[in-house]
This record gives C-alpha cells, sequence and structure tokens, in this order.
C-alpha cells in the first residue's frame, strides 16, 4: 500500500532554465555539485533550428534550445550516470502510478510538462508550451510536492493537476515522460564529459549539412526575416517577428538566456582545466548574447511602432546574418581546443 505522506530531503534552487536547473537539482541531491551551466552544456543544450514549414501557435516553429530530455540524458551519459528516461505513457494513472512507485523508493522524479495548466504559475506564463520541467520529491495525500526552478520556492499540485500538465496535448506532447538518476558510482569526471558535450555542440551548430540547423539556421532566418514584408505584408510580419521574439526570450530561457549559461559552462570549464581557449570562447559567446538581446530589443520596439525609422526589417536582418557570423567563429574555436 502507499504511503499517506512522502517528502525527500531534496533542495529546491531557481535555475535560468527550467531542465539544465532539475538536472543540477538532483545531481545536488545525490551529494554531487554539478552547476547549471556544466549540467546545460555537457547536456548539449544549446542549439538553433528554424523550421518555416511546421508552425507553432501559426508562426514557423524555432527552437533556441535542444529536444526535451536532451541536457539530462546526455550529460548523464557523458559522465556516466546510471539514469533512466520513460519516453511515454499509456493513460494519465499509470504514469502517476509510476511517479507514486519511485516516490516510495526515495527516488526523486523529473517529469516534461505542458505551461498551459500549471496551477503555481502566473497567468501572463501560461501559454501552450509543452517542453517545460519540474521535478517531484513529495507526496502527502492528494498533493504532490514540486520544485519548478522558475518558481523561488517549492510548489504543490494536485494529482488531478499534476497528471494533466503531464498529459497536455499539442505539439511536442509529455504523454507523461519522467526521468530520474538511479545510481552515481564514485567520482565524476568531467574533463572527457566537456569535451564530449562540446564536440556535439560544434557538430550541431555548424556541421550538420542542413541549412536551418545551427548557425546556417540562423542565416536563414535572416534571409527570410527580410523577405516577409513583401510577401506577407506588415501585420503578418510584425507576427512572424513577435514569434522570434518570444522564442528569443520567453521560451525555454530563450536565445540570449541560453547563450549566458553556455557562456558560463564554458568559464567554468576554462576555470577548471586552466584553459585560457575556453576563457576566450566564453567572452566571445557573452558577446554574442549580448547581440542576441540587442536584437531582441529592436525588434520588440518595431512591434509596438516605436522604432526608429532606419530600425526596420532590413536592420533586423543584418543584425540576425552578424550573430550568425559571430556563432559560427565561437563553434570553429571550440573545434580546435584540445582537453
Amino acid at each position: 500500500m502507499a504511503q499517506d505522506k512522502i517528502i525527500l530531503n531534496y533542495t529546491h534552487r531557481q535555475a535560468g532554465h527550467c531542465e539544465s536547473g532539475a538536472t543540477s537539482n538532483l545531481f545536488n541531491f545525490y551529494g554531487y555539485d554539478v552547476s547549471e551551466p556544466m549540467a546545460f552544456g555537457i547536456g548539449n543544450g544549446l542549439y538553433f533550428s528554424y523550421i518555416p514549414f511546421l508552425k507553432l501557435q501559426f508562426a514557423p516553429m524555432i527552437s533556441f534550445r535542444n529536444f526535451p530530455n536532451t541536457v539530462f540524458h546526455r550529460s548523464m551519459k557523458h559522465l556516466g550516470v546510471d539514469a533512466q528516461v520513460i519516453k511515454s505513457f499509456k493513460t494519465p494513472k499509470e504514469s502517476m502510478d509510476a511517479l507514486d512507485r519511485n516516490l516510495e523508493k526515495g527516488i526523486p522524479t523529473g517529469c516534461q510538462v505542458g505551461c498551459y495548466n500549471l496551477t503555481f504559475f502566473p497567468p501572463e506564463y501560461r501559454m501552450h508550451y509543452n517542453m517545460h520541467n519540474l521535478v517531484v520529491f513529495g507526496k502527502e495525500d492528494n498533493l504532490y510536492h514540486i520544485s519548478d526552478t522558475v518558481m523561488e520556492t517549492p510548489q504543490v499540485l494536485t494529482w488531478e493537476d499534476l497528471a494533466r500538465v503531464r498529459f497536455a496535448k499539442g505539439a511536442f506532447a509529455p504523454k507523461g515522460k519522467m526521468y530520474w538518476i538511479n545510481h552515481i558510482n564514485g567520482e565524476l569526471n568531467f574533463k572527457p564529459a566537456v569535451k564530449m558535450g562540446i564536440q556535439r555542440t560544434v557538430h550541431d551548430m555548424i556541421k550538420i549539412p542542413f541549412w536551418l540547423i545551427g548557425a546556417k539556421g540562423i542565416h536563414a532566418m535572416a534571409r527570410d526575416l527580410k523577405r516577409w514584408p513583401g510577401r506577407y505584408g506588415n501585420e503578418k510580419t510584425s507576427f512572424y517577428l513577435g514569434q522570434i521574439l518570444r522564442m528569443a526570450e520567453d521560451f525555454g530561457t530563450g536565445g540570449a538566456g541560453f547563450r549566458y549559461i553556455y557562456g558560463a559552462f564554458l568559464k567554468e570549464s576554462g576555470n577548471l582545466f586552466i584553459n585560457d581557449e575556453l576563457l576566450e570562447a566564453a567572452d566571445m559567446m557573452g558577446k554574442t548574447a549580448n547581440r542576441w538581446r540587442e536584437f531582441t530589443y529592436i525588434g520588440a520596439r518595431n512591434c509596438k511602432n516605436r522604432s526608429k525609422p532606419e530600425e526596420d526589417y532590413g536592420m533586423l536582418s543584418d543584425i540576425l546574418h552578424e550573430i550568425g557570423n559571430m556563432e559560427e567563429q565561437v563553434y570553429r574555436k571550440l573545434d580546435k581546443i584540445v582537453l
């Protein structure tokens, strides 16, 4: 019989990104100090894709992050940690029963959820976005104790509300997906993990021979942005630009935020391994992140009709091309670094 009250000794810490924050906190539960940037970098959180023929909320699909659970899965794989991901369940009850079994075993468990029905989110945070992550670390009767790194303190959800967000409908539907650490054997060896993480990110950002992925995808989006006014008119172009800005700043931390986190990963790794080239790459990534922020600021002014005459779609396109070039330079430098 399931216990009525289970609350694990889990430390809730806020983070910049939900999945890398959850991964870092899960490491911390087992007594290993793995920072959020380290989890993000080793786990290949950095990414870019622009898929104009797929629509998310009626606008082109854009992603600044890797696929859900990539950060957790690859950080565990690269560090040689015994962990598990169950990608889907047939029913909400089946997924909740599996979660209860983990809690009874003393295992805090990460879950992929949809944001729209998260009752502890403020209304402005609730959107149809199904790639959010949280950790469940306790249960009292019908209430579950939740660590969501967006929030300042732990939260609670009822069985019904947690089941609802775990089976949210739409793009990237979570289908009850959950993940956890089984066992960590001895000390963690960071150098090979950092090396594998950097190599995979470099591959994703400059070596995939497809023009909509990585730095190539940034240039493709820049070209389309310049064409949109003549093709679709100002109203639809403004709506599409708004989608870029939402994806860059709001959904899953956003473009600039991810670049800052990755820069912090490179800096931490450079200090850990006394590698000046990694520190230089970290500085370059920080400048790239700053340029993303400038793009979103000018883009937001444009969407609100507050922009200067020269801050048009042509200027925004030029900034994106500049960002694409800046990012490519970072990855080409990382590709040559020997650890």
